[in-house]
């Protein structure tokens, strides 16, 4: 045990405020949505324009992951620094790793779009189709795992053992967070097909 108090420090504030941050936001944005599907709170807020009110959550959604990658820098920095791999894994594997992560979620976002990527279809902008190309086509959640890679890539870059272990809290907190947003989605789109054969 007295080892691992030598890895982390988990006397430091910003660990914790890390941890708050990377669950408040898969959290907030499907208790958003879902309060938007039922009650179109911010479609309102935009008068009547659900496109606009998915663009503002977009922003705000792109907004707190950027503060939140902020928050886990601090947190890294206020982390005792152990080398974890010899040279020169120690910066290829961090490299390669953040690559390949920042592939799957750019090409994602790509492939849904602004209102695909950031929960248009809790606003009603539904895609005509599931997307099968590229990343989807390799990993069923590319965003989330390219999300991860980064996070884990980050605390090999810094040499930070603390990293590794959030890295596996946000693993966590995005499984969570997937059986709760994948059969909602379903659920919506489910939905808009038994209208459509009603029709």
């Amino acid at each position: 045990m007295d080892a691992f108090f030598t890895i982390v420090d988990v006397s430091a504030t910003s660990l914790y405020v890390s941890l708050l941050s990377i669950a408040f936001n898969p959290t907030a944005w499907n208790i958003v949505a879902r309060n938007e599907y039922r009650n179109k709170t911010i479609t309102r807020i935009f008068g009547g324009n659900a496109r606009y009110g998915c663009y503002f959550l977009a922003i705000m959604i792109f907004s707190f992951g950027m503060l939140r990658d902020h928050l886990y820098q601090r947190a890294l920095n206020d982390q005792p620094r152990v080398p974890m791999l010899s040279a020169p894994y120690d910066t290829l594997v961090p490299i390669v790793l953040f690559a390949i992560g920042q592939l799957f979620v750019v090409t994602s976002t790509w492939a849904l779009g602004i209102t695909g990527t950031f929960l248009g279809d809790y606003f009603g902008i539904l895609m005509d189709h599931r997307v099968q190309g590229f990343p989807f086509n390799v990993l069923r959640d590319p965003m989330y795992v390219g999300s991860t890679m980064c996070f884990i890539a980050t605390a090999l870059w810094y040499e930070r053992p603390a990293g590794l272990l959030v890295t596996l809290y946000v693993y966590i907190v995005y499984i969570i967070a997937l059986r709760f947003e994948g059969p909602f989605t379903d659920m919506i789109y489910s939905k808009r097909a038994s209208t459509k054969k009603a029709l």
